[in-house]
Protein backbone atom coordinates (compact mmCIF):
# COMPACT_ATOMS: atom_id res chain seq x y z
CA UNK A 1 0.00 0.00 0.00
CA UNK A 2 1.60 3.41 -1.06
CA UNK A 3 0.75 5.80 1.89
CA UNK A 4 0.45 8.98 -0.55
CA UNK A 5 -2.35 7.09 -3.27
CA UNK A 6 -5.02 8.54 -3.17
CA UNK A 7 -8.46 8.04 -1.78
CA UNK A 8 -10.70 5.24 -3.44
CA UNK A 9 -14.29 4.87 -3.30
CA UNK A 10 -16.25 2.39 -0.89
CA UNK A 11 -15.11 -0.81 -2.66
CA UNK A 12 -17.49 -4.00 -2.41
CA UNK A 13 -17.00 -6.75 -0.12
CA UNK A 14 -17.11 -10.47 -1.65
CA UNK A 15 -18.16 -12.92 0.87
CA UNK A 16 -17.08 -16.41 0.02
CA UNK A 17 -19.76 -19.10 1.10
CA UNK A 18 -19.07 -22.73 1.58
CA UNK A 19 -19.83 -25.63 2.97
CA UNK A 20 -20.33 -29.31 1.88
CA UNK A 21 -23.63 -30.60 0.13
CA UNK A 22 -26.95 -30.55 2.77
CA UNK A 23 -24.87 -27.99 5.57
CA UNK A 24 -27.91 -25.21 4.65
CA UNK A 25 -25.97 -22.63 2.78
CA UNK A 26 -28.20 -21.94 0.37
CA UNK A 27 -30.57 -21.29 2.90
CA UNK A 28 -28.38 -18.93 4.90
CA UNK A 29 -27.99 -17.24 1.41
CA UNK A 30 -31.92 -17.01 1.21
CA UNK A 31 -31.86 -15.21 4.82
CA UNK A 32 -29.26 -13.32 3.79
CA UNK A 33 -31.43 -11.85 0.93
CA UNK A 34 -34.12 -11.56 2.89
CA UNK A 35 -32.64 -9.72 5.97
CA UNK A 36 -30.22 -7.91 3.77
CA UNK A 37 -29.86 -3.85 5.76
CA UNK A 38 -30.89 -2.36 2.71
CA UNK A 39 -28.26 -3.74 0.36
CA UNK A 40 -28.04 -5.02 -2.86
CA UNK A 41 -26.38 -8.05 -3.25
CA UNK A 42 -24.51 -9.90 -6.04
CA UNK A 43 -24.72 -13.66 -6.01
CA UNK A 44 -22.65 -15.59 -7.76
CA UNK A 45 -22.74 -19.51 -7.94
CA UNK A 46 -19.75 -21.47 -9.09
CA UNK A 47 -21.95 -24.67 -9.39
CA UNK A 48 -23.73 -26.34 -12.52
CA UNK A 49 -26.94 -27.57 -13.06
CA UNK A 50 -30.53 -25.61 -11.33
CA UNK A 51 -29.68 -23.36 -8.37
CA UNK A 52 -33.03 -22.64 -6.38
CA UNK A 53 -32.81 -19.51 -4.72
CA UNK A 54 -35.69 -18.97 -2.96
CA UNK A 55 -38.66 -18.58 -5.99
CA UNK A 56 -35.79 -18.11 -8.32
CA UNK A 57 -34.52 -20.73 -10.39
CA UNK A 58 -30.42 -20.03 -12.22
CA UNK A 59 -30.72 -22.53 -15.38
CA UNK A 60 -27.52 -24.37 -15.08
CA UNK A 61 -26.02 -22.12 -18.15
CA UNK A 62 -22.84 -20.90 -17.43
CA UNK A 63 -22.90 -17.51 -17.82
CA UNK A 64 -26.79 -16.73 -16.98
CA UNK A 65 -27.95 -13.84 -14.88
CA UNK A 66 -30.95 -13.00 -14.00
CA UNK A 67 -32.54 -10.35 -11.47
CA UNK A 68 -33.79 -11.49 -7.98
CA UNK A 69 -36.68 -8.49 -7.84
CA UNK A 70 -34.94 -6.60 -5.26
CA UNK A 71 -32.08 -5.33 -6.75
CA UNK A 72 -30.30 -7.98 -6.45
CA UNK A 73 -28.29 -10.36 -8.96
CA UNK A 74 -27.87 -14.20 -9.14
CA UNK A 75 -25.35 -15.21 -12.12
CA UNK A 76 -23.96 -18.87 -12.30
CA UNK A 77 -20.35 -18.89 -13.01
CA UNK A 78 -17.71 -20.98 -14.12
CA UNK A 79 -14.68 -20.54 -11.65
CA UNK A 80 -12.85 -19.51 -14.29
CA UNK A 81 -14.78 -16.60 -15.70
CA UNK A 82 -15.24 -15.39 -12.00
CA UNK A 83 -12.69 -12.58 -12.39
CA UNK A 84 -14.98 -11.54 -15.71
CA UNK A 85 -18.22 -11.47 -14.05
CA UNK A 86 -16.88 -9.29 -10.88
CA UNK A 87 -15.71 -6.47 -13.13
CA UNK A 88 -19.53 -6.86 -14.41
CA UNK A 89 -20.95 -6.83 -11.06
CA UNK A 90 -18.96 -4.18 -9.26
CA UNK A 91 -19.71 -1.87 -12.39
CA UNK A 92 -21.60 1.55 -11.75
CA UNK A 93 -24.64 -0.08 -13.51
CA UNK A 94 -25.14 -2.95 -11.29
CA UNK A 95 -24.92 -0.61 -8.23
CA UNK A 96 -24.52 -3.52 -5.29
CA UNK A 97 -23.76 -3.11 -2.09
CA UNK A 98 -21.80 -6.52 -1.80
CA UNK A 99 -21.04 -9.70 -3.53
CA UNK A 100 -21.50 -13.15 -1.95
CA UNK A 101 -20.12 -16.30 -4.11
CA UNK A 102 -22.01 -19.76 -2.84
CA UNK A 103 -19.64 -22.37 -3.44
CA UNK A 104 -20.03 -25.68 -5.08
CA UNK A 105 -20.36 -28.52 -2.03
CA UNK A 106 -17.77 -30.01 -2.96
CA UNK A 107 -15.50 -26.87 -4.57
CA UNK A 108 -11.89 -26.14 -2.65
CA UNK A 109 -12.86 -22.42 -0.80
CA UNK A 110 -9.38 -21.48 -0.49
CA UNK A 111 -8.93 -21.25 -4.25
CA UNK A 112 -11.79 -18.80 -4.55
CA UNK A 113 -10.27 -16.94 -1.93
CA UNK A 114 -7.01 -16.85 -3.41
CA UNK A 115 -8.97 -15.49 -6.78
CA UNK A 116 -10.24 -12.49 -5.07
CA UNK A 117 -7.02 -11.88 -3.34
CA UNK A 118 -5.54 -12.26 -6.78
CA UNK A 119 -7.71 -9.93 -8.89
CA UNK A 120 -6.65 -6.31 -10.02
CA UNK A 121 -9.90 -5.06 -9.41
CA UNK A 122 -9.87 -2.02 -7.69
CA UNK A 123 -13.64 -1.95 -6.62
CA UNK A 124 -13.55 -5.11 -4.32
CA UNK A 125 -12.37 -5.51 -1.19
CA UNK A 126 -12.33 -9.69 0.27
CA UNK A 127 -15.02 -9.58 2.53
CA UNK A 128 -13.99 -13.16 4.47
CA UNK A 129 -14.61 -17.08 3.82
CA UNK A 130 -18.06 -18.22 5.56
CA UNK A 131 -17.80 -22.10 6.27
CA UNK A 132 -21.42 -23.65 6.87
CA UNK A 133 -21.40 -27.09 8.99
CA UNK A 134 -24.21 -28.91 9.55
CA UNK A 135 -24.38 -29.80 13.76
CA UNK A 136 -26.78 -32.70 12.91
CA UNK A 137 -24.59 -34.38 10.11
CA UNK A 138 -20.52 -33.45 11.39
CA UNK A 139 -19.26 -36.60 12.14
CA UNK A 140 -20.68 -38.48 8.90
CA UNK A 141 -19.59 -35.58 6.41
CA UNK A 142 -16.36 -35.07 8.36
CA UNK A 143 -16.31 -39.01 7.44
CA UNK A 144 -17.53 -38.71 3.99
CA UNK A 145 -14.81 -35.75 3.80
CA UNK A 146 -12.19 -35.47 5.51
CA UNK A 147 -11.06 -32.39 3.44
CA UNK A 148 -13.61 -30.42 6.15
CA UNK A 149 -10.52 -30.16 8.28
CA UNK A 150 -8.86 -28.33 5.75
CA UNK A 151 -11.71 -26.31 4.79
CA UNK A 152 -12.30 -25.47 8.77
CA UNK A 153 -8.39 -24.27 9.14
CA UNK A 154 -8.60 -21.48 6.32
CA UNK A 155 -12.10 -20.19 7.59
CA UNK A 156 -12.64 -16.74 8.68
CA UNK A 157 -16.18 -17.90 10.22
CA UNK A 158 -17.52 -21.04 10.86
CA UNK A 159 -21.33 -21.10 11.40
CA UNK A 160 -22.57 -24.21 13.34
CA UNK A 161 -26.39 -24.58 11.64
CA UNK A 162 -29.13 -27.12 12.09
CA UNK A 163 -27.67 -26.47 15.86
CA UNK A 164 -31.60 -27.07 16.49
CA UNK A 165 -31.36 -30.83 16.00
CA UNK A 166 -28.72 -31.40 18.72
CA UNK A 167 -28.21 -30.99 22.11
CA UNK A 168 -25.99 -28.05 23.61
CA UNK A 169 -23.37 -30.51 24.76
CA UNK A 170 -23.07 -32.32 21.25
CA UNK A 171 -22.87 -28.79 20.23
CA UNK A 172 -20.09 -27.93 22.05
CA UNK A 173 -18.10 -30.87 21.31
CA UNK A 174 -18.36 -30.44 17.43
CA UNK A 175 -17.23 -26.56 17.88
CA UNK A 176 -14.20 -28.25 20.02
CA UNK A 177 -13.44 -30.32 16.97
CA UNK A 178 -13.83 -26.64 14.49
CA UNK A 179 -11.27 -25.20 16.63
CA UNK A 180 -8.72 -27.80 17.00
CA UNK A 181 -8.48 -27.64 12.59
CA UNK A 182 -6.76 -24.68 12.90
CA UNK A 183 -3.22 -24.69 11.80
CA UNK A 184 -0.98 -24.15 14.93
CA UNK A 185 0.35 -21.08 16.35
CA UNK A 186 -2.91 -19.88 14.68
CA UNK A 187 -6.20 -18.91 16.12
CA UNK A 188 -9.13 -20.59 15.17
CA UNK A 189 -12.42 -19.31 12.82
CA UNK A 190 -14.88 -17.19 14.96
CA UNK A 191 -17.59 -20.02 15.25
CA UNK A 192 -21.41 -18.80 15.33
CA UNK A 193 -24.45 -21.14 15.92
CA UNK A 194 -27.47 -20.86 14.13
CA UNK A 195 -30.71 -23.12 13.19
CA UNK A 196 -32.07 -22.25 9.41
CA UNK A 197 -29.22 -20.52 8.20
CA UNK A 198 -30.27 -17.16 10.32
CA UNK A 199 -27.44 -14.84 11.24
CA UNK A 200 -27.06 -11.28 12.07
CA UNK A 201 -25.95 -9.75 7.99
CA UNK A 202 -24.17 -7.19 10.18
CA UNK A 203 -21.69 -10.23 10.76
CA UNK A 204 -20.85 -10.00 7.02
CA UNK A 205 -21.73 -6.72 5.87
CA UNK A 206 -22.55 -3.45 6.65
CA UNK A 207 -26.43 -2.08 6.56
CA UNK A 208 -26.64 0.44 3.12
CA UNK A 209 -26.11 4.31 3.85
CA UNK A 210 -28.80 5.23 1.41
CA UNK A 211 -32.45 5.00 1.71
CA UNK A 212 -34.16 1.91 0.41
CA UNK A 213 -37.78 2.45 -0.16
CA UNK A 214 -38.32 -1.34 -0.44
CA UNK A 215 -37.13 -1.60 3.52
CA UNK A 216 -40.30 -1.48 5.78
CA UNK A 217 -37.52 -1.21 9.09
CA UNK A 218 -33.90 -0.23 8.83
CA UNK A 219 -31.26 -3.11 10.06
CA UNK A 220 -29.55 -2.20 13.42
CA UNK A 221 -26.80 -0.41 13.54
CA UNK A 222 -23.52 -0.97 15.74
CA UNK A 223 -24.62 1.78 17.58
CA UNK A 224 -28.42 0.78 18.08
CA UNK A 225 -26.48 -2.90 18.97
CA UNK A 226 -24.59 -1.06 21.91
CA UNK A 227 -27.67 1.35 22.75
CA UNK A 228 -29.76 -1.87 23.23
CA UNK A 229 -27.61 -3.82 24.98
CA UNK A 230 -27.12 -0.92 27.80
CA UNK A 231 -30.77 0.08 27.51
CA UNK A 232 -32.46 -3.61 28.17
CA UNK A 233 -31.96 -5.97 31.20
CA UNK A 234 -30.77 -9.76 30.63
CA UNK A 235 -32.74 -11.94 31.71
CA UNK A 236 -36.41 -12.62 30.55
CA UNK A 237 -37.86 -10.27 28.47
CA UNK A 238 -34.31 -9.66 27.00
CA UNK A 239 -33.64 -10.16 23.54
CA UNK A 240 -31.38 -13.63 23.49
CA UNK A 241 -33.77 -14.47 20.88
CA UNK A 242 -32.48 -11.25 18.05
CA UNK A 243 -30.12 -12.72 15.82
CA UNK A 244 -27.12 -10.28 17.62
CA UNK A 245 -27.54 -12.45 20.73
CA UNK A 246 -25.20 -14.25 19.11
CA UNK A 247 -21.83 -12.31 19.28
CA UNK A 248 -20.34 -9.52 20.77
CA UNK A 249 -19.68 -5.71 19.55
CA UNK A 250 -16.93 -3.82 20.97
CA UNK A 251 -16.84 0.26 20.33
CA UNK A 252 -13.80 2.28 20.81
CA UNK A 253 -13.17 5.64 20.33
CA UNK A 254 -10.11 7.75 21.21
CA UNK A 255 -9.09 11.35 20.73
CA UNK A 256 -5.07 10.36 21.30
CA UNK A 257 -3.24 8.94 18.40
CA UNK A 258 -2.39 5.25 18.13
CA UNK A 259 0.91 4.10 18.26
CA UNK A 260 1.64 1.95 15.69
CA UNK A 261 3.98 -0.55 17.14
CA UNK A 262 1.74 -1.13 19.76
CA UNK A 263 -1.61 -1.22 17.40
CA UNK A 264 0.05 -3.92 15.37
CA UNK A 265 1.41 -5.88 18.01
CA UNK A 266 -2.37 -6.18 19.19
CA UNK A 267 -3.57 -6.71 15.27
CA UNK A 268 -1.10 -9.73 15.21
CA UNK A 269 -2.23 -11.36 18.19
CA UNK A 270 -6.18 -10.74 18.21
CA UNK A 271 -7.87 -13.24 19.62
CA UNK A 272 -9.58 -16.27 18.50
CA UNK A 273 -13.39 -15.21 17.74
CA UNK A 274 -13.01 -11.73 16.61
CA UNK A 275 -14.11 -11.81 13.58
CA UNK A 276 -14.67 -8.62 12.20
CA UNK A 277 -12.35 -4.72 12.57
CA UNK A 278 -13.33 -1.42 11.09
CA UNK A 279 -12.96 2.10 11.34
CA UNK A 280 -10.24 4.79 11.31
CA UNK A 281 -7.41 5.21 13.04
CA UNK A 282 -5.44 8.60 13.78
CA UNK A 283 -1.55 8.16 13.88
CA UNK A 284 -0.72 11.50 14.71
CA UNK A 285 2.37 12.53 13.62
CA UNK A 286 3.23 9.55 11.90
CA UNK A 287 0.68 10.89 9.07
CA UNK A 288 -0.89 14.59 9.63
CA UNK A 289 -2.13 14.61 6.54
CA UNK A 290 -4.28 11.41 6.52
CA UNK A 291 -6.81 8.65 8.49
CA UNK A 292 -5.93 5.34 7.77
CA UNK A 293 -9.15 3.22 7.17
CA UNK A 294 -8.95 -0.29 8.80
CA UNK A 295 -10.69 -3.12 7.29
CA UNK A 296 -9.88 -6.88 8.78
CA UNK A 297 -11.81 -10.15 8.62
CA UNK A 298 -10.25 -13.30 10.03
CA UNK A 299 -6.68 -13.41 9.38
CA UNK A 300 -7.09 -10.50 6.60
CA UNK A 301 -5.48 -7.21 7.55
CA UNK A 302 -5.20 -4.07 5.17
CA UNK A 303 -4.81 0.08 6.42
CA UNK A 304 -6.23 2.67 3.54
CA UNK A 305 -5.15 5.74 3.90
CA UNK A 306 -7.66 8.56 3.39
CA UNK A 307 -7.09 12.62 3.64
CA UNK A 308 -8.88 13.80 6.57
CA UNK A 309 -12.00 16.22 5.77
CA UNK A 310 -11.39 19.99 6.60
CA UNK A 311 -12.07 20.03 10.69
CA UNK A 312 -13.27 16.96 10.84
CA UNK A 313 -12.09 15.78 14.59
CA UNK A 314 -8.96 13.84 14.84
CA UNK A 315 -9.94 10.75 16.28
CA UNK A 316 -9.97 6.78 16.21
CA UNK A 317 -12.96 5.13 15.90
CA UNK A 318 -13.19 1.49 15.59
CA UNK A 319 -15.52 -1.83 15.92
CA UNK A 320 -14.63 -4.96 16.52
CA UNK A 321 -16.68 -7.89 16.26
CA UNK A 322 -17.10 -11.60 17.38
CA UNK A 323 -18.22 -14.50 19.02
CA UNK A 324 -16.76 -15.31 22.12
CA UNK A 325 -15.15 -12.34 22.82
CA UNK A 326 -14.13 -10.59 25.73
CA UNK A 327 -15.56 -6.94 25.24
CA UNK A 328 -14.08 -5.14 28.44
CA UNK A 329 -10.57 -6.97 27.79
CA UNK A 330 -10.72 -5.64 24.05
CA UNK A 331 -11.57 -2.59 24.47
CA UNK A 332 -8.42 -2.21 27.48
CA UNK A 333 -6.10 -3.90 24.85
CA UNK A 334 -6.35 -1.16 22.77
CA UNK A 335 -6.67 1.73 24.98
CA UNK A 336 -2.96 0.76 25.85
CA UNK A 337 -2.67 1.15 22.36
CA UNK A 338 -2.60 5.05 22.46
CA UNK A 339 0.23 7.06 22.49
CA UNK A 340 0.04 8.36 26.01
CA UNK A 341 -0.50 5.07 27.20
CA UNK A 342 1.94 3.91 30.23
CA UNK A 343 3.93 0.85 28.00
CA UNK A 344 3.71 -2.88 29.72
CA UNK A 345 6.45 -3.10 32.16
CA UNK A 346 7.74 -5.84 30.15
CA UNK A 347 7.69 -3.90 26.73
CA UNK A 348 11.03 -3.57 24.79
CA UNK A 349 11.58 -0.51 23.28
CA UNK A 350 15.02 -1.81 21.44
CA UNK A 351 14.48 -0.18 18.18
CA UNK A 352 16.02 -3.23 16.49
CA UNK A 353 13.08 -4.95 17.22
CA UNK A 354 10.25 -2.24 16.11
CA UNK A 355 8.88 -1.30 12.99
CA UNK A 356 9.67 1.16 10.93
CA UNK A 357 6.38 3.75 11.01
CA UNK A 358 5.66 3.37 7.31
CA UNK A 359 6.47 -0.23 7.90
CA UNK A 360 3.62 -0.60 9.63
CA UNK A 361 1.12 1.67 7.89
CA UNK A 362 1.51 -0.05 4.47
CA UNK A 363 1.41 -3.73 6.29
CA UNK A 364 -0.76 -6.29 4.50
CA UNK A 365 -1.44 -9.22 5.69
CA UNK A 366 -3.63 -11.93 3.62
CA UNK A 367 -4.08 -15.86 4.57
CA UNK A 368 -1.30 -18.05 4.19
CA UNK A 369 -0.73 -19.29 0.67
CA UNK A 370 -0.26 -22.96 2.21
CA UNK A 371 -2.90 -22.59 4.36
Amino acid sequence: MNASSPPRKQQIPVIVLAGFLGSGKTTLLNHLLRNRAGNRIGVIVNDFGAIEIDAMTVSGQVGSTVSLGNGCLCCAVDASELDTFLETLTGPAARLDVIVIEASGLAEPQELVRMILASENPHIVYGGLVEVVDAAQFDATRERHPEIDRHLAVADLVVLNKTDRVGHEEQTRVQDVIAAAAAPGRPGAAVIRAAYGRIDPELLFDPALRPDGEEKARQLTFEDLLRDRSEEEAGEGGHAHHLHAAYDSVSFTADVPMNPRRLMAFLDSRPQGLYRIKGFVDFGVGDRANKYALHAVGRFLRFDPRPWGRGEPRRTQLVLIGSGIAPDALHKELADCRENAAPAPDATRDAAHERSMWGVLRYVQRPDDDA
